[in-house]
């Protein structure tokens, strides 16, 4: 006797066929964790208590304490490796500490409450709470597992469409997701730049390669016009000729060096006009909100990093701090690797490391500021993946 659709789909979702992958996920983020709680860097040591030395190996004049090819191993050196779980260790955990990494988690479940809200708002109501933030923590989840070049977006829709949301919903809904998202660093970056300036805003070195450090800043403003000119492109799209867009897109995927990604193409044109008929006659009330909880949750992303150096650092430039990270939120955000992995570490250090006089406080900064905005989400993740498939499976 054959199955019926409906038990062959609890047989694909059944908790045999869960447990192989969220226990891999498990494994892969603990040791991701792990690793990172091993790395060694090198810092000032005590008189007496040095095991290397330094050795200027790229010419710049300076301490690298991230670059292992700057120190060597000797007898009467200055500096030791230390690990993460050895400062942790050291570490002095006065109120006043405490006090501020309370705060900087604070600042990362306010930014989650304010998506869940979003998601909810835009899609109207549809979407329970439980189901809002069911929604948010596996896209947080799939962003963290995939490059940022590429992002999770195309599973943000497959997502909403399984929680019951219509396709053409679930499209516009991550459209106006991206678009809100892009609008706020858009209208934010020329605010900061005119309130501190850019001289303030971009890293001396970058991993000690002077080179690298001075193609930032036009790589910067390359992403940024970008960003604006994709952003306009797309509110144009959306809100004035959705047909008209993609009769040119489909126009442009026809040439002979572009005709491998046709298909592509016609899908966005697809869903550019989807989304068009699905955002009509949204009122201002509607747009004002969406975008107030979009700017509110951003500000709250980048102040867990603020309030992490608020810990370890007494005195420095709040704006400052939130500019260097809109600049390496465009290089994380053409980052190869999944979640920027990597990549947030060395851009980190390479734009804060003139505020510390070693690198033991920033190595100990960065650990605490990925645990909170990356490895977080691998946690939570592969914990709501399982009854997420299971109450989404019929």
């Amino acid at each position: 006797m054959a199955e019926t659709p409906e038990v062959d789909i609890k047989k694909q979702f059944g908790l045999r066929r869960i447990l192989l992958p969220v226990l891999i996920g498990v494994i892969a983020a603990s040791y991701l964790l792990i690793s990172n709680l091993n790395d060694l860097r090198y810092v000032a040591a005590d008189p007496g208590e040095g095991t290397h030395s330094w050795v200027d190996a790229n010419g710049n004049g300076q301490v690298d304490y991230a670059i292992p090819e700057e120190f060597v191993v000797s007898e009467n050196g200055q500096y030791s490796a230390r690990s993460f779980r050895d400062i942790l260790a050291h570490q002095d955990w006065g109120a006043d500490l405490v006090i501020a990494l309370f705060l900087a988690l604070l600042t990362v479940v306010l930014r989650d409450l304010g998506y869940i809200f979003r998601i909810r708002h835009l899609t109207d109501g549809k979407l329970s709470w439980r189901q809002s933030f069911d929604t948010i923590m596996l896209w947080e989840f799939a962003s963290a597992l995939t490059p940022s070049v590429v992002g999770g977006s195309g599973i943000a829709i497959f997502i909403l469409n399984r929680e019951g949301i219509n396709l053409g919903k679930s499209t516009a809904t991550v459209f106006v997701t991206a678009l809100l998202d892009e609008l706020f660093y858009v209208i934010l970056v020329p605010i900061v730049i005119l309130l501190v300036g850019s001289d303030l805003l971009f890293p001396a070195t970058w991993a000690g390669d002077s080179w690298i450090s001075s193609s930032v800043k036009p790589l910067f403003f390359i992403g940024y016009f970008f960003i604006v000119f994709l952003t306009a492109t797309i509110f144009a799209a959306i809100f004035w000729f959705p047909e008209k867009f993609k009769r040119i897109l489909m126009s442009i995927f026809t040439l002979r060096i572009l005709r491998r990604w046709l298909r592509r193409a016609t899908r966005v044109g697809d869903e550019v006009v989807i989304s068009s008929e699905e955002l009509k006659g949204k009122s201002l009330r509607w747009w004002s909100t969406s975008f107030g909880v979009t700017f509110m949750s951003w500000i709250f992303r980048f102040m867990t990093l603020n309030f992490l150096l608020f810990a370890f650092v007494s005195d420095f430039n709040q704006l400052v701090a939130l500019g260097r990270q809109l600049v390496m939120w465009v290089i994380m955000l053409i980052s190869p690797t999944p979640g920027s992995s990597g990549v947030a570490e060395l851009a980190l250090n390479s734009f804060f490391s003139d505020w510390f006089d070693d690198g033991v406080t920033l190595f100990l900064i960065a650990i605490m500021w990925r645990l909170l905005t990356y490895f977080i989400y691998l946690f939570v993740g592969v914990l709501v993946l399982p009854g997420w498939l299971k109450r989404t499976a019929t």
